[in-house]
């Protein structure tokens, strides 16, 4: 008798904790459905009469996915001064090919290759940064990572909050073009449902403290009123530093209403997730909280739960039915209507399965602090700094490796 009450009473607060997911997941996607309108529909003004000289930063490793295209579109800005440093480690790395190409087809502008294999970190997109940031003229610094593409207005538009002087960092969303179904499976939770978080953030926050990779436009004196690259040399998540701790030093972080794009290679499914979850363990581990919260976020999953939970029930086919119509209308408002990315578009009807992968990942970024990067084996610390784990084949200590970069 006490085993049947106990399970009755736990499965009736299984369900009552399923409806209470469900009804924080609907108001999350109306509240980001709210927050991309009213984003996008007040475009940021851009004042012509703005354009500061800018050293574009590109740390390089490796050859993208359209690797000449992507790094020639930084090339073809309308922008009146402006200097471009490619940053690469190793002398033999084929991407240095490209961009001697680069340098012949645009002999007109400023463009500088550094090949240096001096490391102030773990992370070493961060050392190819410092190694760029040395050879920089201008005050203002516009960093953005290897496989993003723009358009010709991108410099003067998206250093037009730079104007404001209490503005230290400004960022960018990005939509991405895909090669590949796997490819095309992650971008559709990229733009619909991260960016759909980062919109929310942006309004509740009353601007997002943290950046992204696709663009992080900085000058030079909030660079070094946090320390430099060399105070974010050890971390994995480096944009997300190089947005949080100017504003722990009292700048603002803008995002940005230009939106780049991100071409994304094909993978195979394996190395898709296990990016994924490396992902997930840097977003745990920079904002646990946040991160944790991210369990009201999924009403696809916890509505399919609650229609378990209730054998079919009335209740459970309503929550699924609302949760997932919802769902959709979001990921179209902000995937199709505000970012304008046409994979969303073709691919609305995968957002399910989409978010039910993604809720897995979710899970497991909680488990465990290893990650492999760039070929590397690396260990996350509490403060999400980088650790090299120690090679198993060699025994070789950490400072050994670390010496031997």
């Amino acid at each position: 008798m006490f085993v049947s009450n106990f399970l009755r009473i736990s499965h009736s607060i299984i369900i009552d904790f399923l409806v209470i997911l469900c009804i924080f997941s609907v108001c999350f996607y109306h509240y980001a459905i709210y927050a991309a309108i009213t984003f996008f529909g007040h475009p940021q003004p851009t004042d012509r009469e703005f354009h500061p000289p800018v050293s574009i930063l590109k740390p390089l490793c490796g050859v993208d996915s359209d690797a000449y295209e992507n790094l020639a579109s930084f090339c073809q800005q309308d922008y009146p001064e402006y200097q471009i440093i490619f940053a690469v480690r190793n002398s033999k790395d084929p991407c240095i090919e490209v961009v001697e190409k680069i340098i012949h087809n645009y002999s007109d502008l400023d463009i500088l290759l550094i090949v240096s294999d001096r490391v102030i970190g773990t992370n070493l997109k961060v050392s190819n940064l410092a190694n760029a940031a040395a050879k920089a003229k201008y005050e203002i610094l516009v960093l953005a990572d290897s496989d993003i593409r723009v358009g010709t207005d991108y410099l003067q538009r998206v250093i037009q909050p730079l104007q404001d002087e209490s503005v230290g960092v400004v960022t960018c969303m990005y939509r991405s073009l895909t090669q590949g179904w796997v490819s095309t499976f992650e971008a559709i939770g990229t733009s619909t449902e991260f960016h759909a978080g980062v919109l929310v953030s942006n309004i509740q926050e009353n601007g997002i403290k943290y950046a992204f990779g696709s663009t992080i436009a900085i000058p030079k004196k909030v660079l070094e009123a946090i320390g430099g690259f060399e105070a974010i040399a050890d971390y994995l998540a480096d944009d997300f530093q190089l947005g949080y701790l100017p504003v722990q030093a009292g700048y603002k972080v803008v995002l940005s209403d230009y939106v780049v794009e991100h071409v994304q290679k094909s993978n195979n499914l394996v190395d898709a997730i296990k990016r994924q979850i490396r992902w997930a363990r840097g977003k745990r581990i920079s904002r646990p909280w946040g991160y944790l919260g991210l369990i009201f976020t999924y009403g696809v999953v916890t509505s399919l739960l609650l229609l378990i939970a209730t054998n079919g029930s009335i209740l459970g086919w309503v929550g699924l039915c609302i949760c997932w119509v919802t769902r959709l209308v979001m990921a179209w408002v902000v995937g199709t209507i505000s970012l304008k990315d046409p994979i969303v578009k073709k691919f609305l009807w995968l957002i399910p399965g989409r978010d039910l992968l993604s809720f897995v990942i979710w899970c497991f970024g909680f488990i465990g602090n290893t990650i492999e990067w760039r070929g590397q084996q690396l260990k996350l610390t509490k403060e999400g700094k980088l650790l090299l784990q120690e090679d198993r084949s060699s025994q070789l200590s950490i400072k050994v490796l670390i010496s031997k970069l």
